[in-house]
């Protein structure tokens, strides 16, 4: 699809002193014209920035999102190297936004000034959750009702990932470190040993649990008190080429419309910034 910002009008300029007019090209933007919104993500977040993307293009039918995937570390070693180049392009167009997979990523770049901090949105938020097969006629209500089930055996991950961690802080916070843990190496394990009969129910982050709906329900949500749930932000690049296209799909994320579509996709809520989301003018 070819892309245009601007169209060329035609206008009259005539000149003093009996000179005859002439045409002159005057740049004016085309409302009609095609806006494209360039996202530059990471892997591990690109199924949610792209039905982000997707529920944005239907309401707003003359934008196109784009996603430019890569790795965090080396989506922001490109980004720095566009920055030292004095450019705003990965390729042969040009970041309006960047969500890497974790706000780490976000921070290192602020402080770089890569990103412009005053946009910065938290979208969404990682979050645990229970899940059973199916089969599974008397799934616990809650995490909490794990302490009432006397012979439940949980599959948790190995508590050397991240997931492994944050699952050992909520049993530890609930006192369900003494109940049967079947130990998995990942998330794919837990889902293995709870449609296998070895374990009644596992631990997962949403968004992972999400992806096995038909096969597993999400039967709990962990209260977020007793963990460390993991946010994901995205901010406006500093030499963005339309700050007020970038500011319309920062606040589609976090408004009911977009937090529906994160929610579906099993994550957990983002956060509204303190202050309004400022396009800084230069």
């Amino acid at each position: 699809m070819t892309m245009r910002w601007i169209s060329a009008v035609t206008v009259s300029v005539c000149v003093v002193a009996g000179v005859s007019c002439m045409p002159v090209q005057s740049p004016v933007r085309d409302a009609q014209a095609m806006r494209v919104l360039v996202i530059a993500t990471s892997p591990s977040v690109e199924a949610a920035i792209a039905q982000l993307g997707r529920a944005f293009e239907t309401s707003h039918p003359n934008v196109q999102v784009r996603l430019s995937v890569d790795t965090s570390l080396d989506l922001r070693r490109t980004v720095a190297a566009m920055e030292n180049q004095g450019k705003f392009f990965i390729g042969s167009g040009p970041i309006h936004l960047v969500a890497p997979g974790g706000d780490e990523v976000i921070t290192r770049m602020e402080q770089k000034y890569y990103l412009l901090p005053e946009t910065k949105v938290r979208y969404a938020t990682e979050q645990l959750v229970l899940v059973a097969p199916e089969s599974l006629s008397e799934a616990p209500e809650s995490f909490g009702a794990l302490g009432r089930m006397e012979s439940i055996r949980i599959a948790v991950a190995d508590r050397t990932t991240r997931l492994g961690v944050e699952t050992d802080r909520v049993l530890a916070a609930l006192r369900l470190k003494d109940k049967q843990l079947d130990l998995a190496s990942d998330q794919s394990g837990i889902l293995d040993h709870v449609l296998s009969g070895q374990a009644d129910v596992g631990v997962m982050f949403g968004q992972d649990a999400a992806k096995f709906q038909q096969r597993v329900r999400i039967v709990a949500t962990a209260p977020a008190g007793l963990y460390n749930p993991i946010p994901h932000s995205m901010s406006m690049e500093r030499y963005c080429p339309d700050r007020p296209l970038c500011e319309e799909f920062l606040q589609f994320a976090i408004s009911p419309d977009g937090q529906a579509v994160l929610k579906r996709l099993g994550y957990g809520p983002g956060k509204k910034p303190e202050s309004p989301v400022r396009v800084p003018v230069f």
